[in-house]
């Protein structure tokens, strides 16, 4: 039979010195170990008990192995179990660990008088008979737990991935919809300028163009020509007057002829005025339709500026969204990879829980086996099972 492993040494008051310089984990299982068949029922207490001192030990956490006293009345609040310095002194010194004031309180000595046992049992106790085979589940059980928190790393990672998708498609989207805006705008300033084109070439060639032409030979036709009906009505006056000079009788037919002559030159005058006047007409009028033509061909230079504005911010605009949707499928990409990191490290953390649980299960079988630390085992597990997905063999927390 193999011989049975304690490997505390010296008095029993040194080794019960060694065993309360344990981490608090170490001192739980220690005890397990010693008395697993009369406190098997109390694991589940135990584990509490260093999960608590863990959590108040906030300078050492895991590491640490005992609390000063008023810490240790915080762990006792919160068990219901408070007492005064005193009673807890007192309690402490009953147990015959120690004699003197206690500066700090080890969970051993908390066990000590919790549950009455002698603790010269407890530092001789062994701690079982096979310690490779414990330290190979250890070993095994590290597996494991490394596996699981490499999970959660992986999890978290592809969590991560998927809000970075979603992310970036934020944007692809926005760039989609400022992209169809702007097709939209394209389309109407196009629209706009096309018309607006078709319009001045139908006034060119209808209109516009060819009456200011016409107005401008009118125009140029009438300052050229040459004033003949004035002139002539001149000559006519001049000649009536010598003839009347030249005989004044009959006179009155002289003066007949002259106020005619006269007449028609009035006349005459008065045509070229209203010929003049018209012609002043068509030439502002001419003006005009170039003032309407100039404004039409700015509106026209405008109309192509804004289309050709258009057009650059839709390019602009379908680069942006080009951009947007390769981030997007990038981002996609990189979140199934990380999920499909995550599904793999998933499998091989089932795998090494599914070994454990039965090479666990095999020493518990076996006699002499550290039955309060194989049980420290599988309540890590447990524990560790809570952070898998009930799919993939966790358990609801």
């Amino acid at each position: 039979m193999a011989q049975a492993i304690n490997d505390l040494t010296g008095t029993d008051g040194e080794k019960l010195a060694q065993l309360c310089a344990k981490t608090y984990k170490e001192q739980a299982v220690w005890f397990l170990n010693a008395f697993f068949t009369k406190y098997e029922s109390e694991g589940e207490n135990l584990w509490n008990f260093v999960a608590k001192m863990v959590d108040i030990d906030i300078e050492k956490r895991e590491a640490g192995s005992s609390l000063n006293e008023l810490e240790m009345h915080r762990f006792l609040e919160a068990f219901n179990e408070t007492m005064t310095v005193l009673a807890m002194r007192s309690k402490l010194r009953e147990t015959g660990a120690i004699t003197d004031r206690p500066k700090n309180v080890p969970l051993t000595h908390y066990l000590l008088f919790k549950y009455g046992v002698d603790w010269k049992v407890l530092v001789n106790a062994p701690q079982g008979d096979n310690q490779a085979a414990i330290d190979e589940a250890q070993a095994k059980l590290d597996a494991v737990l490394a596996a699981y928190e490499d999970c959660r790393a992986k999890a978290q990672v592809a969590r991560d991935r998927e809000a970075d998708a979603h992310a970036a498609e934020a944007p692809f989207k926005a760039a989609q919809e400022e992209l169809e805006a702007a097709l939209a705008e394209m389309k109407a300033q196009e629209d706009a300028y096309n018309n607006k084109t078709a319009q001045l070439k139908q006034q060119s060639e209808e209109g516009g163009v060819v009456s200011r032409n016409r107005a401008k030979v009118q125009l140029d036709a009438h300052l050229a020509e040459d004033p003949l009906p004035l002139r002539r009505a001149k000559i006519t006056t001049e000649a009536a007057q010598k003839k009347a000079d030249r005989a004044r009788a009959p006179f009155e037919a002289a003066t007949e002829i002259a106020v005619a002559a006269r007449a028609e030159a009035v006349a005459t005058a008065d045509q070229a005025r209203a010929t003049r006047a018209a012609s002043e007409q068509a030439a502002d009028q001419a003006r005009q339709a170039r003032q309407q033509a100039d404004r039409d061909a700015a509106a026209a230079t405008a109309a192509r500026e804004q289309a050709e504005a258009a057009r650059e911010q839709a390019e602009q605009a379908a680069a942006a969204a080009t951009a947007a949707r390769q981030q997007a499928e990038q981002a996609r990409r990189e979140s199934e990879q990380a999920k499909a990191a995550s599904e793999q490290a998933l499998d091989d953390a089932e795998a090494k829980v599914r070994e454990t649980e039965a090479y666990l299960q095999e020493l518990k079988s076996k006699a002499g086996s550290g039955q309060g630390k194989l049980w420290w085992m599988e309540r890590e597990l447990f524990e560790a099972k809570k952070f898998l997905p009930t799919s993939r063999g966790g358990i609801a927390k």
